[in-house]
């Protein structure tokens, strides 16, 4: 892909309204259930252009990686660490090398999901936390999902059925990005009528419907942002019957 890919949505991770409010959910997730009287070791799987790397450094020693390798190498340059490229189904690590294995959105990119959920209770430590989002609802399968290479959208039941198996227990679950699920499910079932009529080629990822450099733009960006926020607070005392996303924390035995 072309660097000018990357250098957008770097941006993106960093100012759009999504991406920034889901940081602070799941930073303020982790810093709970933190491990005690220790700098954690955590593994960061999918990193993308590298913010939640930046987010998860807050917390503990973070080591990132990533499948695409010209992604690697672009983030790497920013961050100034190393960043393996290396596949969540064949993580190049010992077994419980890790006492947090992080993976946001990336599950859903995967064919072999449950090779995925082994490797990473793998490689975590026990007593240590796996913590993955992923998108829920194939009701909401639109453009967007073609676009990122989604291969499934969850529903709660189905994510917690993939850990069944695993040796361990939940610690924490909710669907959230709940208070724009309305209008989000509307506008997703109303864009499937015109991605019939359109390429993949011709079209584009939610990410770019709501512009963050134009006036207008940064001012939907910020209204979303705001309500989106409220979540923020919500997730400490309750969970989510329904979203746009899934969290899902689950602790090795």
């Amino acid at each position: 892909m072309e660097k000018s890919y990357y250098e957008e949505y770097y941006r993106y991770e960093r100012s759009h309204w999504w991406f920034t409010v889901r940081s602070r959910i799941l930073e303020n997730t982790l810093r709970r259930h933190l491990p005690k009287g220790k700098k954690p070791r955590i593994l960061n799987i999918g990193v993308a252009t590298g913010a939640s790397t930046e987010m998860l450094m807050k917390l503990g020693e973070v080591t990132s990686v990533e499948y695409d390798k010209d992604c690697c190498e672009f983030v790497s340059g920013i961050l100034g660490t190393k960043v393996y490229n290396e596949s969540i189904t064949a993580l190049p690590f010992g077994d419980s090398s890790f006492d947090i294995v992080c993976a946001f959105d990336v599950i859903e990119h995967v064919a072999d999901h449950v090779t995925a959920v082994a490797e990473m209770e793998r490689v975590c430590s026990p007593g240590g936390l796996v913590f993955v989002t992923v998108p829920a609802f194939m009701s909401l399968w639109s453009k967007h999902d073609v676009i990122n290479h989604h291969e499934r959208r969850y529903r709660l039941k189905g994510l917690r059925e993939l850990f069944r198996p695993r040796k361990g227990h939940e610690v924490r679950s909710s669907y959230f990005n709940t208070i724009l699920f309305p209008p989000i499910f509307i506008f997703r079932q109303a864009g499937r009528l015109l991605f019939r009529r359109r390429s993949t080629e011709e079209a584009t990822s939610d990410f770019e419907t709501v512009s963050t450099t134009s006036f207008t733009g940064k001012i939907i960006n910020r209204m979303l942002g705001a309500l989106f926020s409220m979540e923020i607070f919500l997730l400490r005392f309750m969970r989510f019957p329904a979203g746009v996303s899934i969290l899902f924390l689950w602790q090795k035995d």
